[in-house]
């Protein structure tokens, strides 16, 4: 066991900077809401961490697992992380306050034992925050702000019809001759040109990937994204998209800063007859396509469990990839489509179809082989969630404890914004 500590000694939690990708998904995750950010910086408030590490396992990136021991009254504050463009060095403690590994965060009892790794994370996401047991092994990080890998736009197409209002463009990115592994569900982040409005350099933004692990054309060293060009904010004010824009815009032969990869949790199982249940709106097809292509891609080895996919949107046009979607083999994927705006139809969202096809998603939340994955955006969280428990309350299951069971398994995903 460790000693216990002076009380005087700190094991401060910070945010490193140079990876964070500012998703905003440790300050959403926190239960004290010890963690804030401004234009330039994520950080984290010495006076009310209590090192819980709840924001831990959801981060994409790793950034928010830093730490550094100080003298509690010479704590890093908010102000001074708020300036920082990369992490401080780590100091000597002065002689006799070197207390070791297990220092305590700042609200921690002087008392109290240090938290073990099976008490790290007393608050629970609404999905899980480990990967099915048999994903791959996703490599992140290989890429950082300070030093990008470059790639070149080898194809841009607008994947809506173009008289609709969403402009969603399926871009496609070639690394050459240098490596960058990924995963179906995971990220990159790519960096804008320019700066803000003060003058600091744009920090990257996150895109899912929107194609398998072999790359968009198979064997090629390439990788496609889903982008929608944002020219409002999701109250309906105008707003213009920095990095969405730049990307819709590019033409084969740009060239593009990127960093990653990111998500080590957000990963489809690797084991045969796994199962996909794939709930997602717009842009969040993107990961969803990427699982989608990589089973049709092994379609004639037997290896393949089933799929079935709730996807919603205002229209069929503007479906991102309706047309393609639209020619699998209805044996291979379980389609359902969720029109919010059709002309003379009423409206329907992901959840009323779950509700519809009940039958259907309780037998496959029967089998232990089925992942969920949902992505899109953050309010279809609840509105999915309460359908997955009214099916499951259908058959007579205790929701709290399925949903606790899919959670502890890496079988119930989300990635929303």
């Amino acid at each position: 066991m460790n000693a216990p500590l002076p009380v005087q000694v700190l094991k401060q939690h910070l945010i490193d900077p140079e990876i964070c990708i500012r998703c905003n998904t440790c300050e959403e995750t926190c239960p004290v809401d010890a963690i804030t950010h401004d234009s330039n910086n994520y950080v984290v408030d010495p006076d009310i961490c209590n090192g819980c590490m709840a924001c831990v396992p959801p981060c994409p990136t790793g950034s928010i697992d830093n730490w550094r021991l100080v003298l509690r009254t010479d704590a890093y504050s908010v102000q001074d992380q708020l300036g920082w463009e990369e992490l401080p060095l780590e100091k000597a403690l002065p002689e006799g306050a070197d207390a070791g590994a297990g220092a305590q965060s700042a609200l921690a009892d002087p008392d109290a034992p240090a938290p073990s790794s099976a008490m790290a994370a007393p608050f629970s996401p609404a999905g899980a925050s480990v990967p099915p047991w048999s994903a791959a092994h996703p490599y992140v990080n290989l890429y950082t702000h300070k030093a990008p890998m470059t790639a070149t736009v080898v194809g841009n197409y607008r994947v809506t019809d173009a008289d609709t209002e969403s402009d969603i463009h399926h871009i496609v990115l070639d690394f050459g001759d240098l490596p960058f592994p990924v995963l179906e569900g995971q990220s990159i982040g790519i960096l804008p040109p320019g700066t803000d409005a003060q003058g600091r350099p744009h920090h990257a933004r996150q895109y899912s990937l929107a194609s398998p692990r072999d790359g968009e054309r198979a064997g090629y060293n390439n990788l496609s994204l889903t982008v929608k060009r944002v020219t409002e904010d999701h109250g309906g004010a105008a707003a213009h998209g920095v990095c969405s824009n730049y990307l819709c815009d590019l033409a084969k032969n740009d060239t593009v800063q990127v960093i990653g990869p990111f998500g080590h949790t957000f990963l489809m199982p690797n084991h045969p007859r796994a199962n996909l249940i794939m709930i997602c709106t717009g842009t969040g097809s993107a990961p969803m396509r990427a699982m989608t292509e990589r089973y049709r891609r092994r379609i004639d080895t037997g290896e393949n469990g089933r799929l079935m996919l709730f996807f919603g949107a205002r229209t069929e046009r503007e479906l991102p990839y309706f047309g393609p979607l639209m020619k699998l083999p209805r044996d291979f994927i379980d389609i359902n489509l969720a029109l919010s705006r059709e002309a003379g139809q009423p409206k329907r969202y992901v959840q009323d179809l779950i509700r519809e096809r009940a039958a259907q998603v309780r037998d496959l939340l029967s089998d232990r082989n089925t992942c969920i994955y949902v992505c899109g955006l953050k309010g279809m969280e609840v509105g999915v969630l309460d359908a997955l428990r009214d099916v499951a309350m259908q058959s007579g299951q205790d929701w709290s404890i399925l949903h606790d069971v899919l959670r502890r398994e890496g079988r119930l995903h989300f990635e929303t914004y």
